[in-house]
């Protein structure tokens, strides 16, 4: 199956877990409001494997914004309640604006920050998502662990998603036992695309009051969105409705929120790039942005990751043997 079917792959298929389940179709179904079973997504259902992927990445383009609300809203309460050792805190007033950690147990100094940023096409997703495993890996590992929300297009701007990343960051610095100057910024899919951002455009975290050398670094989880005018202008792309409700027809606007238009320095110290190896776009887009921020003297690795899918490079992150978690471990190692 081609990157660009998946760009969004993981939370897709964690989307159509909320709405699927074996049995009847009306069991599959009853979980989201009826106006939210569109006849696309009934035929979706119905399909299995990697068709049932193609499909619903097509009908979650078509669906309202009430539903992808309420897919994401039941990813959060299938997640439970907050897990011990964690807590949750608000940076903003709307519902989205927060974020959960957890902190290193036994560490007598200030831990360095390590910040996950989920993904889902910049429309759908959840801070729980995905977190459980990797905070009590990288809390295990010294790291305070946190994972943050943000506003969902297209209620929100993809600008102001990156500036809720940008304040999760300033809430975190002022929390007893992080160290403020020792980040790093994780994103998954949209969400690398999001870390990305914030860690090259100076100018979200300027206006949240961070200094961008507080970010020591930056791991991006096959992401496939960092030039964007490439990737809307891409008639291959099935993923293009996603990529145009996000950031629009205007050419200027999708520069501006490609981390490769912001890659000449200052950008934050370190870069590890962890692309799919089978997934065409998301090793051409990586390579892109790579070249671009070692043209500006930016340290990157750039490691595309074998026998990985889009979505199991993030759902086993963390997990013993995992392959990836030692290369991530690696690089926090050298921070």
């Amino acid at each position: 199956m081609s990157g660009r079917r998946t760009l969004i792959g993981g939370a897709v298929l964690a989307s159509v877990a909320l709405i699927a389940s074996h049995g009847a179709l009306a069991q599959q179904t009853r979980r989201l409001p009826p106006e939210c079973i569109t006849p696309k997504l009934r035929v979706c259902l119905m399909l299995a494997g990697s068709l049932r992927q193609d499909c619903a990445i097509s009908a979650l383009a078509d669906m309202p914004d009430q539903c992808r609300k309420a897919i994401s809203e039941g990813a959060a309460g299938r997640a439970g309640p907050l897990p011990t050792g964690w807590r949750e805190e608000a940076f903003g007033t709307d519902p989205r604006q927060k974020v959960e950690w957890i902190m290193p147990a036994g560490v007598d100094q200030k831990a360095p920050l390590l910040l996950f940023v989920h993904g889902g096409g910049w429309s759908i997703g959840d801070k729980r998502m995905e977190a459980g495993t990797k905070g009590a890996h990288f809390s295990a590992q010294g790291w305070a662990f946190a994972s943050t929300n943000y506003r969902l297009v297209p209620a929100a701007t993809v600008e102001q998603q990156a500036a809720d990343v940008a304040a999760a960051i300033a809430l975190l610095r002022r929390q007893p036992g992080i160290d403020p100057d020792r980040i790093v910024i994780m994103g998954h899919s949209a969400g690398a695309h999001l870390a990305a951002l914030v860690a090259s455009d100076p100018a979200y975290l300027k206006a949240a009051g961070v200094p961008l050398n507080a970010v020591k670094g930056v791991v991006l989880l096959d992401g496939a969105g960092y030039d964007v005018p490439a990737q809307i202008g891409d008639a291959r792309n099935r993923a293009q409705a996603m990529y145009t409700q996000a950031f629009s027809t205007d050419p200027k606007r999708q520069a501006a929120l490609s981390p490769v238009t912001h890659a000449a320095a200052p950008n934050a110290g370190r870069w590890l790039i962890l692309p799919v190896e089978r997934r065409q776009d998301s090793r051409t887009q990586s390579e892109k942005l790579a070249a671009a921020l070692r043209t500006a003297g930016t340290s990157v690795e750039l490691l595309p990751q074998a026998g990985k899918t889009h979505m199991t490079l993030n759902r086993e992150l963390g997990t013993t043997g995992d392959p990836s978690t030692a290369v991530v471990d690696a690089f926090l190692n050298t921070l």
